[in-house]
């Protein structure tokens, strides 16, 4: 038996993150394990708090005396030896601390000490006593017999207008008992079948390549509508045949319904839901019934790949080029790397899907760290559609001063009156881009952000999307008095208003953050579409990829030069990715599509290339500029932000910062210092932003001292200056 344990106690503050030994007292010796939910007195105060058993040992080599663990507070471990090995490598990779690692695979529910949620339900006890024979208790006693264990007392009174003290009577009488009953808070709908269709040659080979070849990590590069799900389909069967377990990964809570309709249409209640719109109860609920072995399949959004499989064969993860399965917030993961990391610790196959794989991804398969799976057809003979691009400038010149241009506008109609639906793309949301003073040209810019705000019509205010402060919108100029103040550049709200201007008879629905702000809203947005509710759907990127519309043959882009010109370097990567991919939403069915793309820009290499869905022209472009750049994947990058409501200090302290970072960089000849300088959006939420870009060979040990440093130069002024660390960020705004 052990004698001491090493504990990881559930606390943010960074001086902390290490691992604390405890006495086990005699009475938790037998059934202590690593892994565990403890509970022990912490600092001065001896106050309890939440930790985990980290390691076991039976000598501790200090001399000074130490504190007892006080309790154990879960049967089992909650982390496994292979959560211990992720855990160790997160913290590695991303420098992070234990608990922001545990907290990734612990839900919140579970760290509050949440239970299943149960309620008192009504069952048959025996026969009807004598006392009791008369019609309205005979009445009662059917309606129980009939739906036994099903309602508690209240239901039942509620559903079938039963008196509560009749019941109460019956129990009393022993007629009646009653039970507690575990309430399900998943989602246990019974979906229609999704039947499993027959592969064609080129996903067959796929299949057969990913389950049979000695490697384990795969690119399937396919165009869209492809079939990639399919394939991914017939590789979770075979996992379930084999007693193995998978995990699906989609980048966007919009697909979450479509991958959910197919996956539990094909395995019914054997799939788990994770994703982050579901409640602490649903989250705690899913991951229960993984943990328990209750499920073989989990679909969601990133945090479902740390869900507690046990048999793990199989990683998916669909779109992998998608910027949402990098994190934002601490620990700043891709969860993309961490599937890697997974895959070598659980032995499993790590499968990554996009027709638009990201540049550093295709890098890998070209140095054979992936084997690359190529599919160039769409599956049942679909073809691609017809993509024509538009110049807008050609546009204006022809006095066309719309948001639509001409083909756009009579493909618009034709689409519509041979009833076949419509995909209206713009990534951006609200009625304009921004407000503004014709006459001195003042724009309306956030009082805590440094961005201009944008106007939102239904509201009837304007609103930053970065604090969420609102304003009214004033009838005069605030700098010159003037009252010719005029809204410019447009957002799906406005789209949705001129299309109902020019088409008054067709149905419009409107797909981005400000209209899936309820729960259930991706889900109803999508099915009301499927169900042909709507002829017009326009949105954002979230209807940009993975959406399959049988009856869609036009997608219009309207504007596709937002993402071109972001002060980034992956601005080219991401137009190219984001027109492809909500190009292929088109003519997914029998029946041709056509996409028009609208640009001020058709000469971009992204666009063009775009236009001709040719992936491996961009490429050459795209890593030549990369490798002459010296950006990854040729090196690495460290994004170091500082954030301060005191100006003066956060300037004066970054230089500090960048003199110490440009001596030290002299020491090593393959590493750059670019700034100190303001962040592109220098301001958010009254906090002013600058920051400090490293590039190069930036190892484990040269970003864990350069952290270090960091946090000494700035220990005199660090409640006010906020320091965020990120390991090749994948924007730099």
């Amino acid at each position: 038996m052990y004698n001491f344990a090493g504990i990881i106690i559930n606390n943010e503050v960074a001086s902390l993150d290490r691992i604390f030994t405890y006495e086990i007292p005699e009475e938790l010796k037998e059934s202590i394990k690593v892994g565990q939910l403890v509970k022990v007195p912490f600092g001065n105060s001896n106050k309890r708090l939440y930790g985990f058993v980290f390691d076991l040992k039976l000598e501790n080599q200090g001399k000074i005396k130490l504190k007892k663990i006080a309790s154990i507070e879960s049967d089992e471990p909650l982390i496994t030896d292979k959560d211990m090995q992720l855990i160790e490598n997160m913290k590695k990779k991303y420098l992070c601390t234990y608990i922001e690692c545990i907290r990734l695979i612990i839900p919140t529910g579970i760290m509050k000490g949440m239970k299943p949620k149960t309620t008192d339900v009504v069952f048959l006890n025996g026969s009807l006593p004598d006392n009791l024979k008369k019609d309205k208790y005979e009445s009662i006693y059917k309606i129980v017999e009939q739906n036994n264990g099903m309602y508690n007392r209240s239901q039942l009174s509620k559903k079938f207008n039963i008196s509560v003290s009749s019941i109460n009577t019956m129990i009393k009488y022993g007629a009646l008992t009653i039970s507690e009953k575990v309430l399900t808070r998943y989602d246990s709908r019974v979906y229609d079948v999704y039947g499993e269709k027959k592969l064609n040659d080129f996903q067959e080979d796929a299949v057969n390549t990913i389950l049979y070849s000695n490697k384990r990590k795969f690119l399937i590069h396919g165009v869209t509508g492809s079939g990639k799900t399919e394939i991914y389909m017939h590789l979770v069967k075979k996992m379930i045949e084999d007693n193995k377990q998978s995990i699906i990964l989609v980048p966007e809570i919009s697909l979450t319904p479509q991958m959910i309709e197919r996956f539990k249409g094909r395995f019914g209640l054997n799939v788990a839901v994770f994703h982050s719109k579901l409640s602490d109860g649903e989250r705690y609920d899913e991951w229960i019934r993984v943990k328990n072995g209750e499920v073989k399949v989990a679909v969601g959004a990133r945090s479902a790949l740390f869900l507690p499989f046990d048999k793990l064969g199989l990683i998916v993860i669909d779109e992998e080029h998608e910027g949402s399965y990098k994190s934002e917030s601490d620990p700043k993961y891709n969860a993309i790397e961490v599937a890697e990391m997974k895959s070598a610790i659980e032995d499993c196959i790590l499968v990554l899907g996009s027709a638009t794989p990201a540049v550093e991804t295709y890098y890998k398969t070209l140095k054979e760290d992936y084997d690359l799976i190529t599919l160039k057809n769409r599956a049942d003979g679909a073809l691609m559609p017809e993509v024509s691009v538009v110049d807008m400038r050609e546009e204006l010149r022809e006095n066309n001063k719309s948001i639509f241009s001409r083909a756009l506008y009579e493909s618009i109609l034709e689409t519509l009156e041979r009833k076949e639906q419509i995909i209206l793309f713009l990534n951006r949301r609200g009625y304009s881009t921004f407000v503004s003073c014709r006459k001195c040209g003042y724009v309306f810019k956030c009082k805590n952000c440094d961005v201009s705000m944008t106007y939102h019509n239904n509201k009837g205010y304007l609103i930053c999307h970065y604090c969420g402060s609102t304003q009214r919108i004033p009838s005069v100029c605030p700098k010159c008095g003037s009252k010719y103040v005029k809204y410019f550049g447009a957002g799906t709200e406005r789209i949705e208003r001129e299309i109902k201007r020019l088409f008054p008879n067709a149905r419009t629905v409107r797909m981005d953050r400000d209209t899936t702000v309820k729960k259930d809203s991706y889900e109803r947005i999508y099915n009301g579409f499927k169900n042909k509710e709507y002829d017009i759907l326009i949105g954002t990127q979230m209807i940009a990829k993975g959406l399959d519309f049988k009856d869609v043959t036009l997608v219009g882009v309207v504007a596709a030069d937002l993402t071109l010109n972001l002060p980034d370097y992956r601005a080219g990567e991401r137009t190219f990715q984001l027109l492809c991919q909500v190009s292929g939403r088109a003519g997914r069915g029998s029946k041709k599509g056509k996409v028009v793309i609208q640009t001020y820009s058709p000469e971009s290499y992204a666009i063009r290339f775009s236009s001709t869905n040719d992936y491996r022209s961009f490429f050459k472009e795209e890593i030549k500029l990369r490798h002459d750049m010296d950006y990854p994947p040729f090196n690495k990058l460290l994004l170091l932000n500082f954030s301060s409501k005191n100006e003066q200090l956060l300037i004066k302290n970054i230089q500090i910062v960048g003199d110490f970072l440009k001596n030290k960089a002299k020491e090593y000849s393959n590493i750059y210092v670019l700034g100190p300088c303001p962040s592109p959006i220098s301001k958010i939420n009254e906090a002013y932003r600058w920051q400090i870009v490293l590039k190069g060979d930036i190892t484990y040990e040269v970003a864990c001292f350069i952290k270090k440093s960091i946090y000494e130069l700035l220990k005199k002024v660090y409640n006010n200056i906020r320091v965020s660390l990120d390991i090749n960020p994948l924007s730099l705004l």
